[in-house]
């Protein structure tokens, strides 16, 4: 399984800034000093990507994120990035997910196993997406500012 933190604030170590890091774990390895605090443990999933699904309003971005990475956040210079189509009932399920909790915005995470499943991961509703638009060329920011301005 993998251990997520639930924020994850920026600290220094000397001149250094870093996060908490995505972490594989053992079941046998979590003691009850887990109670002291909120944690997230999820399924490792075996993947051979990831897929960040950028919604806007009613405009879906998907982009492929190819890294042999267990977190991919950790070395955006081995990152490649690939647009890719939405499954037609995982595009559906991701808007019922926006209109369920009244989102206008969501960055969801996928990981993609050797099957080519898509494993939902999580919805982060203030989750950062510009770095992919001049990666890919897709129009998140005219996306951004038409639903700002109220615009189709």
């Amino acid at each position: 399984m993998i251990y997520k933190p639930l924020h994850n604030p920026v600290y220094r170590i000397g001149d250094v800034s870093s996060v908490v890091k995505i972490a594989e774990v053992a079941a046998e390895n979590i003691d009850d000093s887990v109670a002291g605090t909120a944690h997230l443990f999820q399924k490792l999933v075996p993947k051979t990507a990831d897929i960040r699904v950028t919604v806007i309003g009613t405009r879906t971005f998907c982009v492929r994120i190819d890294s042999d990475l267990l977190d991919w956040r950790t070395d955006y210079s081995r990152l490649s990035y690939t647009p890719v189509p939405a499954p037609p009932e995982t595009e559906l399920a991701l808007h019922e997910y926006m209109d369920h909790f009244g989102l206008l915005f969501g960055a969801f995470d996928f990981a993609v196993d050797a099957d080519g499943r898509w494993w939902f991961l999580e919805c982060n509703p203030s989750g950062q997406w510009y770095w992919l638009e001049p990666e890919t060329g897709l129009p998140m920011c005219a996306a951004l500012a038409n639903l700002l301005e109220r615009k189709p």
